[in-house]
């Protein structure tokens, strides 16, 4: 357990460091730019008919048309026309990092490892144990079980203790599988990369707890309330780099952690099997015992 905390804590260290390689900053852009522009494009085809379908749902709901009733009488009834747009950007946020996190995976990751395993495992034997397509399935299996996972746990949300912890759990959970898979696949064969999710599970779980907080904390930035709105265009893309600099820097702590557990596994394997003799063949063994030497007279 010693060792496993040392790893990570040399792990994290090590990928702070590269998140400040040019390959990765540049690497950081691309899904930036895919993100942004289909972010403005869905908003601008769909925004309005987004805002007036949640706006209808709420007057539907009596308990929300009281309570705006009682903001009116407050002297809040402002608060009626933003409620609808905040409602849609607090239901495209989880979109936003699900999606960010698939382009990372799919357009970062296989460079990230590579660079890894280039500068500091250039020996390590690649066993080819996941290939892109099942990288992909696999990826998009968990994304879904995610998603449902938070449209499940979002009532829960509105209570204050439970918004700090589920949804953080939900993207530790999702970080855990998805990245120790993308780190392994190409250097780990499939019993490998299975007996390492098993016998490190508390480790990786560990550093997808707290990525799965590091992915929440660029949430941060939407607490302007009203002002969101008219922010929205910039916090959209700054959300978006944000996430894509976390994840970026997960993948990497990942990696690092994982390409370093193989490795000791497999010195640890090769190890065990110089020390035990080798056992002898049935052909040795059948042989007839060679006749004793006599000495001459």
């Amino acid at each position: 357990m010693v060792n496993s905390m040392s790893r990570v804590g040399d792990a994290f260290w090590r990928a702070v460091a590269y998140c400040l390689h040019p390959r990765v900053i540049f690497l950081s852009l691309l899904p930036l730019v895919l993100m942004a522009g289909l972010a403005f494009a869905l908003g601008y085809f769909f925004w309005e008919q987004a805002v007036d379908g949640v706006r209808a749902t709420l007057g539907n709901w009596r308990l929300v048309e009281s309570l705006l009733g009682w903001l009116d009488h407050m002297g809040a009834g402002g608060l009626r026309s933003v409620l609808a747009p905040l409602m849609v950007l607090a239901l495209a946020l989880p979109v936003i990092v699900v999606l960010s996190l698939l382009l990372v995976a799919l357009l970062m990751t296989p460079s990230l490892v590579r660079l890894v395993a280039q500068r500091r495992f250039a020996q390590l034997e690649r066993k080819q144990g996941g290939s892109w397509w099942r990288s992909l399935g696999w990826s998009l299996w968990h994304v879904s079980l995610a998603l449902l996972a938070l449209l499940v746990s979002m009532p829960f949300w509105l209570i204050p203790p439970l918004v700090l912890i589920v949804p953080p759990l939900i993207w530790g959970w999702l970080g855990y599988k998805v990245f120790s898979f993308d780190a392994l696949a190409e250097h780990a064969s499939v019993a490998e990369r299975r007996q390492l999710m098993r016998q490190h599970r508390l480790p990786l779980m560990t550093l997808g707890l707290v990525t799965g907080y590091l992915g929440a904390a660029p949430a941060a930035i939407w607490a302007f309330g009203v002002m969101a709105l008219a922010l929205a265009p910039f916090l959209i893309i700054a959300s978006i780099w944000l996430y894509t600099l976390v994840f970026a820097f997960s993948t990497l702590w990942f990696t690092h952690y994982a390409l370093a557990a193989l490795q000791e596994m497999r010195e640890l394997r090769a190890g065990k099997r110089a020390a035990e003799p080798e056992l002898p063949t049935v052909d040795e063994l059948l042989q007839p015992a060679p006749a004793p030497l006599i000495p001459p007279l």
